[in-house]
C-alpha cells in the first residue's frame, strides 16, 4: 500500500493511533496509564540527591519525579515541571523545567524567547508571512515567552495558525501564573488520537473506521513487535531483547556467506534500529553486536546509524565502539515498553 495513512482505533478499551507509510508501521501512539510524557504539573521540591545530580519532586497522587541539574531550588519550593519521558516501574518520573506548550501549528516556549519558523519551510515568501503572523500573535506577551511555528503551517490557513498561536499563548500564560497550591496536574498529555493529529502532519488518509488498525495492516505489525526477531533484507535478521540493565541487539547475516554479508546485514539493521526501538518503547542504554565486518568499514555503520537517529524523534546519543567490538548508544525512554502496555 503506497502513501501515508493514520489509523485510529482501539486495542481493548484503550486508544491507539498508528502511522503507516507505504505499508510499513512508522510510529505508534498508545493510551498510557497515569501521568504520561508531555503532561505539565505543579510540583513541590523535595530532597536533593547529590550523588545523582538532581532533586526529587513531589507530584500529585503521591507520585514522585526526578529533576536533573536543578539550579537555585530549595526544598518546599513550588515549581512547574513537564514529564520528559517514561519511567520504569517503581522509579520516579523524569522531569524537566523547560516547558513546551505544543499544538499542531504552534509551540510556545517559556524562558526561551524568540520567534522561530520550522526549517522544513523553505519558501521565503511563506516564511515572511508566517513571521508576520508570529509577531502579531505574540504582541504584548511577556518577553520570556518564545514561539515556534511548525512545519504543518505550510499547509494551513492564516486563521488556523492565528487561532493556534492564541490558544497556546493563553494556556501558557495561565499555567505559568498558577503556582498556588500543592502538587497538581495542570495540563494533561494528549491522548493517542490527539497526538496523531498534533504531531504526524498531513497524510494521504485518516482512517477512523472500526477496523482501521486491521485494514491498514498496523495490527499485524504491532503483534510482530512482541517477538525479538526482526527480519531484514537479504535474509538477515536482528534480535532485540530488553534486560533490566540495557537493550541487547544481535545482528545476524542469515544464509548469506558472501564477503560483504556482514556489512550489508549491519547496514540494514542500523537503518531500522531507531524505528524498532521507538515502536517497541525501548530506551536507556543500547548495546549492538553488529554482524562481523572489517574495522575499516565501521565508519560506514557510524554514518548510517547517526543518520537514522537524526530522523528519529527520540533523543539519542551515540557512545561508539567498545573494546569488544560492540556499538553503544543511549535513547530517551519516551513511552512504556509495548509488552508492558499490552499486558
Amino acid at each position: 500500500m503506497k502513501g501515508s495513512v493514520i489509523a485510529l482505533g482501539h486495542i481493548g478499551a484503550r486508544e491507539v493511533a498508528a502511522l503507516m507509510v507505504d505499508g510499513q508501521l512508522t510510529d505508534l501512539a498508545l493510551d498510557e496509564d497515569g501521568i504520561a510524557p508531555g503532561a505539565i504539573l505543579r510540583g513541590v521540591v523535595g530532597r536533593p540527591v547529590k550523588g545523582l545530580g538532581g532533586v526529587f519532586v513531589d507530584l500529585p497522587d503521591g507520585l514522585s519525579g526526578f529533576l536533573r541539574a536543578p539550579k537555585g531550588l530549595a526544598p518546599g519550593q513550588k515549581i512547574l515541571v513537564q514529564v520528559a519521558g517514561a519511567s520504569e516501574p517503581g522509579k520516579a518520573l523524569p522531569l524537566t523545567q523547560r516547558l513546551l506548550f505544543k499544538s499542531r501549528y504552534a509551540i510556545v516556549t517559556p524562558e526561551a524567547p524568540g520567534l522561530n519558523i520550522s526549517r522544513a519551510i523553505r519558501d521565503e515568501g511563506l516564511r515572511a508571512d508566517l513571521a508576520a503572523l508570529a509577531t502579531e500573535g505574540m504582541q504584548g506577551a511577556d518577553e520570556s515567552l518564545g514561539l515556534i511555528l511548525r512545519s504543518a503551517c505550510e499547509a494551513a490557513s492564516d486563521e488556523e495558525i492565528t487561532t493556534d498561536i492564541a490558544q497556546m499563548r493563553v494556556l501558557a500564560e495561565a499555567v505559568l501564573a498558577d503556582l498556588t497550591g500543592g502538587p497538581e496536574l495542570l495540563v494533561d498529555a494528549p491522548g493517542p488520537h490527539e497526538l496523531a493529529w498534533r504531531d504526524w502532519g498531513d497524510v494521504d488518509e485518516v482512517d477512523d473506521g472500526p477496523d482501521a488498525l486491521e485494514h491498514s495492516g498496523a495490527l499485524d505489525q504491532i503483534a510482530a513487535l512482541l517477538t525479538p526477531e526482526v527480519r531484514l533484507e537479504g535474509g538477515a535478521s536482528m534480535h532485540i531483547q530488553a534486560t533490566r540493565a540495557f537493550v541487547a541487539v544481535d545482528v545476524n547475516t542469515g544464509a548469506d556467506t558472501s564477503p560483504a554479508a556482514g556489512l550489508k546485514a549491519s547496514i540494514a539493521a542500523a537503518r531500522d534500529l531507531p524505528r524498532q526501538l521507538r515502536l517497541r518503547g525501548l530506551g536507556g542504554m543500547v548495546i549492538v553486536d553488529f554482524a562481523p565486518c572489517p574495522k575499516r568499514d565501521r565508519h560506514v555503520l557510524e554514518q548510517v546509524i547517526s543518520k537514522a537517529l537524526r530522523a528519529d524523534a527520540g533523543e539519542a546519543s551515540v557512545a561508539g565502539w567498545t573494546p569488544l567490538g560492540n556499538f553503544e548508544l543511549t535513547r530517551r525512554r519516551d513511552r512504556a515498553p509495548l509488552p508492558d502496555w499490552l499486558t
